[in-house]
């Protein structure tokens, strides 16, 4: 039968294809195997590498899966699991320290909250299970992306000079994508992620990337805490460490 909506049936087609090949394939073949018009090709394709569903190889002159796809097709098998497994990891976690503690997902641009933990809640807090922050500004948003590789972490930002500032902010100074991607490059040199005062004024976080069995982050364990400085930072990473190692062992 003949699809209603041709156009989101030939860009189900085209990941499909590209899920079930190894290597990146040139846009050509695409259209020629799923017999699907070149300029339509060029157009979906142009689309999915927009929202990140694809990624192009220049010197391949082929594409092949983003992480917008990977985001997708672990979101059923990994949110409900890392729920359910999470639980317990961070409430042990703020058994440990004392403070909010969360596992978050990678979603696009943003993380999304699935997990939190606390012994008590502050009158506004945006982490709450279900929230969807941007990644840049949050400490699980940057331990997620500095673990991606290099080609996927740009395309998280393709399209895109100028990220925002501060949560809720409609005006303040630029965040550019460079600085983002610096983000990532230290927080990988660091070990651990950062986020002091860009979510919520006056409080601090670190976070460690948990990864799936083929070495993929597919979140991050995170405690926050009231306070700037970072005298604390050391034990909360090692607090950190060992709910992420619990959570990796869990999921692999």
């Amino acid at each position: 039968m003949p699809s209603k909506v041709p156009a989101a049936a030939s860009t189900l087609r085209i990941l499909t294809y590209l899920a079930q090949r190894s290597r990146p394939i040139a846009a050509s073949r695409i259209a020629s195997e799923l017999d699907i018009p070149r300029s339509s090709t060029y157009d979906i394709l142009a689309e999915l590498l927009d929202q990140g569903f694809v990624l192009h190889y220049s010197d391949l002159h082929a594409y092949g899966l983003g992480p917008s796809a990977y985001e997708l097709s672990f979101g059923y098998t990994r949110q409900a699991p890392l729920a359910r497994l999470g639980k317990r990891v961070t409430e042990r976690l703020t058994d440990r320290v004392g403070e909010i503690s969360h596992v978050a997902v990678l979603q696009g641009r943003h993380v999304l909250y699935v997990v939190e933990a606390r012994l008590s809640k502050p009158a506004s807090y945006p982490t709450d299970v279900g929230v969807r922050v941007p990644a840049h500004l949050t400490a699980s948003g940057r331990a997620i992306l500095s673990a991606l590789p290099a080609n996927q972490l740009a395309a998280v930002f393709t399209g895109e000079t100028v990220l925002e500032p501060h949560l809720g902010a409609d005006v303040g100074p630029a965040f550019p994508v460079a600085r983002a991607l610096a983000d990532a490059r230290d927080t990988r040199t660091r070990g651990y992620a950062v986020e002091n005062g860009e979510v919520l004024e006056g409080h601090r976080s670190v976070a460690l990337p948990v990864f799936d069995g083929a070495r993929w982050p597919v979140a991050a364990v995170a405690v926050t805490w009231q306070g700037s400085d970072s005298s604390r930072d050391l034990d909360m990473v090692e607090a950190v460490r060992v709910a992420a190692d619990q959570l990796q062992k869990a999921i692999s």
